[in-house]
């Protein structure tokens, strides 16, 4: 579980959009799906109004994952008993779903049945007889920065790039996309820490997209996937193979990990396949895969089961690494 229990609440300051701004941003025609931005303080309003709540609306306690959609429109996602990973119950899948839009410098809910506001890191919230506030909290995964065992391979640590080819080394010390091991690795255990960008305007795999290919051709994806369903195609999902127990994705800009345990493929002297490749995955310290087995994914440079490289897939955005390492098993 994450350290949402342990986590200190962030009540964060919102810049309010003056009626100017909305303004302006509303009139915008075409936004760009491409924008992206790379850090917090350049990001604008509606990346400070998006992010996880939690709190008690009447008894209850609730969940929710505002996603910024731009030009100051929300997609808001209720859990009840709690956040993905941290009190919800996925099983159930039972959940909410709303809008919200900032106009004249006031971020309300869209439509009949909710009466709710979203100012200075609170959802005020009136629902019938009942009513509430959530708080705005930033969780972190419990693996993040997670240093490597003895006789671990570092494969990138912030400072070469030298495991890697091509290796990309960007702003800050990260890593990019587009990249694969020089090495081929068997059967390990992997930690890998990623970030998508803030992408506002763009939808579905168009938004902060990559993707952790295990021996070259097995894909966990890698996408801005927070509050959507939780799909094979989405950040966790293993491409053509299994979609997550949970969608533990966190907001864009948030660091995030996968912490891998796979076994490559077995084969006979004839170099037939006796037992096929299987993986066991936690992302951001939750178990979505539990030993599931796979089948090769388009996309990698190889589908012959056979040990291959870790390659971090480029889909043409901003995805940026840390902190990799792998302990192989003999």
């Amino acid at each position: 579980m994450l350290r949402s229990w342990k986590l200190s609440v962030l009540v964060l300051g919102l810049m309010a959009l003056s009626p100017l701004a909305t303004s302006l941003v509303m009139s915008q025609e075409k936004p760009d799906p491409k924008q992206s931005f790379l850090d917090a303080k350049t990001a604008g309003t509606d990346f400070q109004v998006q992010g996880e709540y939690l709190g008690k609306v009447g008894d209850r306690t609730i969940g929710a994952q505002v996603i910024a959609r731009g030009n100051g429109k929300f997609d808001v996602v209720a859990f009840p008993g709690g956040l993905p990973g941290a009190g919800w119950d996925a099983t159930k899948n039972e959940k909410m779903k709303f809008v919200f839009e900032t106009k004249g410098g006031v971020t309300k809910a869209v439509g009949d049945g909710l009466d709710a506001t979203i100012a200075n890191g609170t959802i005020t919230v009136k629902h019938g007889e009942a009513a509430g506030e959530l708080k705005r909290l930033h969780r972190e995964s419990p693996t993040l920065a997670k240093s490597a065992p003895e006789g671990a391979t570092i494969l990138f640590n912030g400072t070469d790039v030298e495991q890697w080819a091509p290796g990309k080394l960007e702003e800050g010390g990260l890593m990019g996309v587009g990249t694969r091991t020089k090495k081929a690795f068997e059967n390990y255990t992997l930690h890998l820490e990623f970030r998508s960008p803030f992408m506002p305007h763009a939808t579905g795999q168009g938004r902060g997209n990559s993707g952790m290919y295990l021996g070259d051709q097995y894909e966990c994806q890698i996408l801005d996937s927070f509050g959507l369903e939780g799909a094979d195609n989405e950040c966790g999902g293993i491409y053509q193979n299994a979609k997550p127990k949970v969608n533990m994705c966190l907001p864009p800009l948030s660091w995030q990990t996968y912490d891998v345990d796979f076994t490559c493929a077995k084969f006979d002297a004839d170099g037939k396949v006796t037992a096929p490749a299987r993986v066991t995955i936690k992302h951001n310290g939750v178990l979505i895969h539990d030993n599931i087995e796979l089948k090769s994914t388009p996309g990698g440079g190889r589908s012959d089961q056979k040990p291959g490289a870790l390659f971090l897939q480029d889909h043409g955005d901003a995805v940026r690494f840390k902190n990799i390492w792998i302990v192989e098993k003999k």
